[in-house]
C-alpha cells in the first residue's frame, strides 16, 4: 500500500530481502490516495481518504462514469509511485479484492503494458475445500466464494490475452483473517498439485495467529515433509 503509513519502512524492509516477492497492494477503498482531491474529484474526501464501506464504492465504480477518469488517474499514480521505489513489481492486488472490480480491473489493464504488470491475484478461494477446513461465517463464506468466482471467470481470459500470470488457486479469503495455525496445517495436506496463494495478514497485533502460522514448526515441518516449494509471484 504506497501509501500507507508504514510503506518507507517497508520498502527498506524489501531492500534488505532482495529474495521478497514485492506487489502493489492497489487501494481505491479504506485508505488514502496517491494524488490530491483535487486532482480526482469526488473520489476521496477533502482529506484524501477513500471510502470505508467497500460495498458503497463497488455501487459508485460500477455506476457513475464520472469517477472513471479519476480513477484512471490515481491507479496510474499508485503504479508510478511504486515505481519509484525501485523494487521489482512483483504482482498487483488490490485491498479487498477491488483489483477485480469490472471497472477497476479494465482500467488496471489499459495501464497493463506501460506499467509492466505480468502477474496479478486472481482471486479464487474454493468453497468446498474451505467447507471441509473450516466452520462457521456460512454467508460470509458462500457469498464472497460465488462473488469471487464470477469476478475471477470474468478476468481470466483478459489476463490469458495479455499473458499476465496468476497462481491457479487461492487460499484464505473465505477465512476473513482466521488463517492461523491449525487451519494452515489441515490446508497443506490435500493441497492441490499446481501453483496456490495463501492469503493472509500476518502482523504482530491484530492478526498476531496469522503470522503464528507462518513461522510455526509445525506449519515449516509439514512444508518440507510434502515438499511443497515456496516461490513468489514472479518465479511462476
Amino acid at each position: 500500500m504506497v501509501n500507507g503509513e508504514a510503506c518507507d519502512e517497508a520498502v527498506a524492509l524489501a531492500r534488505e530481502n532482495p529474495r521478497l516477492g514485492v506487489g502493489l497492494h492497489l487501494t481505491l477503498v479504506m485508505g488514502r490516495s496517491t494524488l490530491p482531491p483535487a486532482e480526482i474529484p469526488g473520489l476521496v474526501n477533502a482529506r484524501g481518504e477513500f471510502s470505508d464501506n467497500p460495498v458503497f464504492s463497488g455501487f459508485r465504480y460500477f455506476a457513475s462514469r464520472g469517477l472513471r477518469d479519476p480513477l484512471r488517474r490515481e491507479i496510474a499514480a499508485q503504479l508510478a509511485k511504486f515505481r519509484a521505489t525501485g523494487l521489482p513489481l512483483d504482482h498487483v492486488n488490490g485491498h479487498l479484492n477491488m483489483h477485480l472490480h469490472p471497472i477497476v480491473f479494465g482500467l488496471l489493464m489499459e495501464c497493463a503494458e506501460k506499467s509492466c504488470i505480468r502477474r496479478m491475484r486472481l482471486t479464487n478461494d474454493s468453497f468446498w475445500l474451505n467447507a471441509c477446513l473450516a466452520s462457521g461465517q456460512w454467508l460470509y463464506r458462500a457469498s464472497h466464494a460465488i462473488i469471487f468466482r464470477l469476478l475471477s471467470w470474468r478476468a481470466r481470459g483478459e489476463l490469458a490475452r495479455r499473458g499476465i500470470r496468476h497462481t491457479v488457486r487461492v487460499f484464505g479469503l473465505l477465512q476473513n483473517a482466521r488463517v492461523d495455525e491449525e487451519f494452515t496445517a489441515r490446508l497443506l495436506s490435500p493441497l492441490p498439485a499446481g501453483d496456490s496463494e495463501l492469503y493472509s495478514h500476518p502482523s504482530l497485533d491484530e492478526f498476531k495467529s496469522e503470522l503464528d502460522a507462518l513461522i510455526s514448526s509445525r506449519v515449516k515441518a509439514l512444508v518440507s515433509h510434502q515438499r511443497i516449494q515456496l516461490i513468489r509471484y514472479q518465479d511462476l
